[in-house]
């Protein structure tokens, strides 16, 4: 039997006889009851619920009353009517009307009804099966019914929530837990300027499981996200706290410009998603638009897909304080494996066989006399067991016209590298107000503070030496003196082996070091936004939004005496620098939207809109050398020397048209059309505005009556949908000219005196445009078993053209690159997700979520006459100039390029030697050294084009940076007060440069004293000609090869999450509604066969140089306990 509600929820806080008394005047003659109610409803400010069916047998209305109270006017038009009434606080139920005899055999049933989250639920309804007689439940969760006898069965109900049925028996007494339904068809889904039912959407979007999503323990929303939505990719380039990883939807589109997506903050669109600046606490959806038909609303910024945030709002009913913590320590997940203290020796002996005896084999000792000598590995000691804590307090409530929102979050998490964390102070407030029947207020505000500091072992320093990481020094500082107390290498600064020798080699000791050193990034951030929501006819509504946002950013750095940046063999001497990058913008959104439905099944959903943006950023600070009193730190900058200044500022702007239409037919088949228009000031006049269509059309079959009979199918839907997306992402003024006025350039005439002179510094093009992407997407959504099964596929093509490319110019111009409109790029993808609710009983359910996607990457085009784009990766002067990747037209982006490894040389490889001068065979191609240079134990390439010469000639694809697929995989188990949730991720088929095999696998540099990975143990020798690991010094030229080239693919275990929920009865006698206390743990285990800390890694990260590792961050393995109270 259906059930209908005519719910409008006003304030059911407080009632007052004034309220009760409220005047009500009807003039009605032959009125339904329906529309008499509806008066009534509007002149008292009532809720009133009804069953459509109790009122079809009503009597038509004739009443003509003024002033009457409430309780008049619905005595005299129930008069006669087969229904009566009960008025409960603020809500009129309409009930049927019980006849006194038999009413003498009813018996009274009562209790409480909540949800799975112990909440009790207001306005449930309890039924009486095969009858009319309802009941509500207050905002307690309380109810009580009048039955007819043991035999009788109780249906229990509410909208998001799995029905109950519950036989009375002999029992007066009967408390429900609803469970909230699974991915219900019903569920309002946020889009692009709007919502619709699930059931109705016609693109791509995906909605992240909030339950799941809550179970771990992370600072911001990004780090939750990985392998829990398919298309989407997340990745960081390490772990240093407080770093954001990189979210890309459905592969690499531009090549040279940002990938990153759009993201949508209660309504606020934004480029930087600021992640660190939301409370993850106060999220209460995400969903991610990954189709044309979804994104191209957005237009301009659309291309890169959206990310859709919704905060928690405030809900009718009483103030509810939620409190929720955790505390837990994070640890390093994999520590490096280096040479012992024996096989360090032995290794200095070969790499140093003149120096390393005096300082290793002094007073007697021995090769032997190390074999059992421990040892200091500074990893030991740079690395700490780092605590990490959260506390997050919110109030929320209200009434039927005033909802509200509060919320504070501290978060404080240390680095597990020494002197290094993560602080965060955030704040929000959310006011909903209904001002009057037709307009409707809403006001969002949040605010952080975080500070980031410590060093970033990645980064480079102020020259570009790899010795200036921080892991260089680590793994590379010598485990032994060769004198009796080895102790001296942890109180000295400079070790005496290197004294006067470290001019190049920044290898002081990493702990002084970074315990000296000051590195913050201080970020202030705040965003506002409000919105009026005016019906001006039914069906049609005005909505004008506002927002701001400010941003500010600090920068920190100060480097004294014992820092390896301020050191006396830098040659700037103690240093220090200051600068600020304020960012503000605004934005205005002004839409009409028009909703009707038509006789026979037609619905109608209409929005045009107009918006306004606009952003200024500015940059100002310096950098001062040679600081005359350290002791000062940053205040005494100005007493230093001015090394460089900074004070620029930019701007750009967006205008937009926007419009779409939605049509359904009964919900069976479903079109949606929309169109934008961006003008945007980063292109010349005349270039700047695009235009972006799409549409797309879906049928669910589920509705047809050839389906009809299959009741097990809850969903049957065909998506299919194209259209395009935009990209301005360049620079403010790329399409203008920049000349650069300062001491230099300069010009020196008029007797030999320079005058400062101009310069031009970079090309501008006035006929750059839209970056444009075309997207095709065919999809299908299917639903078994009342939604206990969801299984969504789709597939994807996706080409990008008139790229915003950074193109090569001609030597001749002087200026290397300019942004030019060529190239095009192709991604295509299919994505596949399974969603089951495998058991579902009173004490027990399981739950399992599992997604995968694949995406293929193609350059189908660059400049005139360019066939590859090669780039280098800056991470140390010797490397800088090789060009460590490459994106070739008909391949992938981002491949790694270089020679491929062949082994070693061995002795069979030379003819016989002749006292000792060892002679390369003329067959045997060389490495790239001279052929006379060349001895057995050198590292050997292939020569891939048989000229016996391995040259540039013979460098080749030698690794894939993008994985072939990447995916998640969810349990989810209850039972009774207990649950765990258990989440995996993975990626397949990419590969990464292990840099770190560069210097600590063979020491490229033959530099004294430094310590090599484990692995080194097995290098070629006399008495162990491996074929594995070439001799020492025996290296060759320095160059990118298939030797340091491994296998990314990984799977982690990424979260574990076990709870336990306090019951009814005890939680009662806290005097709280409900506790979750919980244990957590991250990066738990991980299954990889990548040799270096951390699979998941890429410090470089781009399109074009993806899964470059260097002295990264690792990424810790964290365990937490807390808990969830609600008051």
């Amino acid at each position: 039997m259906r059930l209908s509600y005519f719910l409008c929820l006003l304030s059911f806080m407080q009632v007052s006889a004034a309220t009760l008394a409220q005047k009500i005047s009807l003039d009605k003659k032959n009125a339904s009851i329906k529309e008499t109610l509806e008066d009534i409803r509007r002149q008292s400010g009532y809720s009133i619920f009804y069953d459509v069916d109790l009122l079809a047998n009503a009597r038509e209305i004739n009443v003509r009353i003024k002033d009457a109270t409430l309780t008049e006017a619905l005595d005299r038009c129930f008069l006669n009517q087969p229904f009566s009434y009960k008025i409960d606080k603020k809500t009129i139920l309409v009930t049927p009307k019980i006849l006194p005899y038999i009413a003498s055999r009813l018996v009274s049933v009562t209790g409480k009804i909540k949800g799975d989250d112990n909440q009790p639920l207001y306005g449930a309804t309890v039924r009486v099966k095969d009858s009319q007689v309802i009941a509500l439940s207050d905002k307690d969760g309380n109810y009580k019914i009048a039955v007819n006898g043991p035999s009788t069965v109780l249906i229990f109900s509410m909208i998001g929530f799995e029905t109950q049925q519950v036989p009375i028996e002999s029992k007066t007494v009967i408390n429900v837990t609803l469970k909230a339904q699974n991915t219900g068809l019903n569920d309002v889904v946020i889009v692009g300027y709007g919502a619709v039912k699930r059931t109705d959407l016609t693109g791509s979007v995906a909605e992240v499981n909030m339950g799941d999503f809550n179970k771990a323990s992370v600072k911001s929303f990004d780090e939750a996200l990985a392998g829990r939505v398919a298309g989407v990719s997340v990745s960081g380039n390490d772990g240093q706290p407080g770093s954001v990883n990189n979210i890309v939807i459905r592969g690499y589109g531009s090549i040279t410009q940002d990938n990153s997506p759009l993201y949508v903050v209660d309504g606020f669109p934004m480029e930087d998603g600021m992640n660190n600046s939301i409370n993850p606490a106060d999220i209460e959806s995400i969903n991610v638009l990954k189709d044309a038909s979804s994104t191209a609303i957005y237009g301009a910024r659309g291309a890169n897909g959206v990310i859709i945030i919704t905060t928690k709002k405030g809900k009718i009913g009483l103030p509810v304080i939620t409190f929720n913590s955790y505390y837990g320590v994070q640890n390093v997940a994999k520590k490096m494996d280096l040479l012992s203290p024996y096989e360090f020796v032995k290794y200095q002996l070969e790499l140093n066989p003149t120096l390393a005896p005096t300082t290793y084999l002094s007073g007697g000792k021995t090769l032997e006399s190390y074999r059992d000598v421990q040892g200091i590995d500074l990893q030991d000691y740079i690395y700490q067991t780092a605590p990490m804590q959260n506390y997050s307090l919110s109030l929320r409530g209200g009434s039927d016209k005033t909802r509200y929102a509060v919320s504070g979050n501290i978060f404080d998490q240390k680095g597990i590298v020494i002197n290094s964390g993560f602080t965060r102070y955030q704040g929000r407030m959310n006011l909903d107000q209904t001002i009057n029947k037709n307009l409707k207020a809403s006001v969002n505000i949040n605010y952080s503070n975080s500070r980031s500091s410590g060093v970033s072992p990645s980064e480079p320093g102020s020259n570009t030496s790899y010795s200036n990481n921080l892991f260089y020094a680590v793994w590379g500082y010598r485990p032994v003196t060769g004198g009796d107390n080895d102790s001296g290498l942890l109180d000295e600064f400079i070790d005496p082996a290197l004294s006067g020798n470290l001019f190049g080699d920044y290898r002081v000791n990493p702990v002084i070091s970074t315990q000296n050193q000051i590195q913050n990034t201080i970020t202030d951030n705040l965003i506002a936004n409000a919105f009026l929501d005016y019906t001006i006819l039914p069906g049609l509504s005005l909505r004008i939004s506002g927002g701001i946002t400010r941003n500010s950013i600090k920068l920190e750095g100060f480097y004294n005496s014992q820092t390896s940046r301020g050191s006396i063999y830098n040659t700037f001497g103690v240093n220090g620098s200051i600068y600020t990058v304020p960012t503000n913008s605004w934005l205005n959104e002004n839409t009409l939207t028009y909703k009707k439905s038509f006789k026979g099944g037609h619905n109608f959903n209409v929005l045009g809109g107009y918006t306004m943006q606009a952003l200024n950023s500015s940059r100002y600070g310096f950098s001062a050398t040679q600081v005359p009193n350290e002791s000062l730190g940053l205040d005494g900058l100005d007493q230093s020397s001015l090394l460089s200044s900074v004070s620029q500022s930019s701007r750009w702007g967006l205008s937009s048209f926007l419009a779409r239409i939605n049509y359904d037919y009964k919900s069976k088949y479903l079109l949606t059309a929309s169109i934008r228009a961006d003008g945007s000031s980063k292109f010349a006049p005349g270039r700047r505005w695009g235009t972006f269509p799409s549409g797309s059309f879906a049928w669910n079959m589920a509705k047809e009556n050839f389906l009809s009979d299959l009741r097990f199918i809850s969903e049957a839907k065909l998506r299919i949908s194209y259209g395009l997306t935009g990209n301005n992402r360049i620079g403010d003024f790329s399409y203008l000219s920049q000349i650069l006025l300062g001491p230099l350039p300069a010009y020196s005439y008029n007797n030999g005196a320079a005058s400062t002179g101009a310069q031009l510094s970079s090309l501008g093009n006035p006929d750059l445009k839209w970056e444009t992407t075309a997207q095709t997407n065919i999809g299908y959504d299917l639903s078994l078993f009342n939604n206990r099964i969801n299984f969504t596929v789709d597939a994807y093509r996706k080409t990008t053209r008139d790229l915003l490319l950074l193109a090569n110019l001609p030597y001749t111009l002087g200026i290397g690159s300019a942004y030019k409109n060529v190239g095009k790029v192709k991604n295509e993808g299919l994505e596949l997700s399974l969603n089951t609710v495998n058991i579902n009983t009173k004490d027990f359910t399981w739950k399992t979520g599992f997604n995968i996607s694949f995406n293929r990457n193609k350059v189908l085009e660059l400049a005139e006459n360019q066939k590859e784009i090669l780039s280098p990766v800056f991470f140390d002067f010797s490397y800088n100039s090789l060009f460590a990747y490459t994106a070739q037209v008909g391949q992938p982006i981002a491949q790694m390029r270089g020679y491929e490894w062949d082994g070693v040389y061995q002795y069979s490889d030379f003819d016989q030697p002749t006292a000792g001068t060892y002679v390369l065979k003329s067959t045997v191609p060389t490495n790239g050294t001279a052929r006379a240079n060349i001895k057995p134990g050198d590292i050997k390439y292939k020569d891939l084009n048989g000229d016996l010469v391995v040259n540039a000639d013979d460098i080749t694809t030698i690794g894939r940076g993008i994985p072939i697929h990447t995916g998640g995989f969810v349990n989810d188990f209850r039972y009774k007060g207990f649950d765990l949730n258990v989440f995996f991720q993975w990626s397949y088929g990419n590969d990464l440069v292990n840099a770190n095999r560069l210097v600590f696998e063979g020491n490229g540099k033959n530099t004294l004293t430094l310590n090599q990975f484990a692995t080194w143990r097995d290098r070629w020798q006399p008495d162990n000609p491996s074929n594995t690991l070439f001799r020492t010094g025996g290296q060759g030229p320095f160059a990118y090869s298939s030797r340091i080239i491994e296998d990314g693919s990984y799977l982690r275990l990424k979260t574990v999450t076990l709870g336990y929920n306090l019951s009814e009865q005890l939680s009662k006698r806290l005097k709280i509604k409900s506790l979750r206390v919980f244990a957590s743990a991250q990066n738990l285990i991980t299954w990889t066969n990548y040799s270096g800390p951390d699979p998941e890694v890429s410090i470089r990260n781009s399109a074009l140089t993806p899964g470059f590792d260097y002295s990264a961050y690792p990424r810790p393995r964290t365990l937490t306990f807390g808990l969830n109270l609600i008051f």
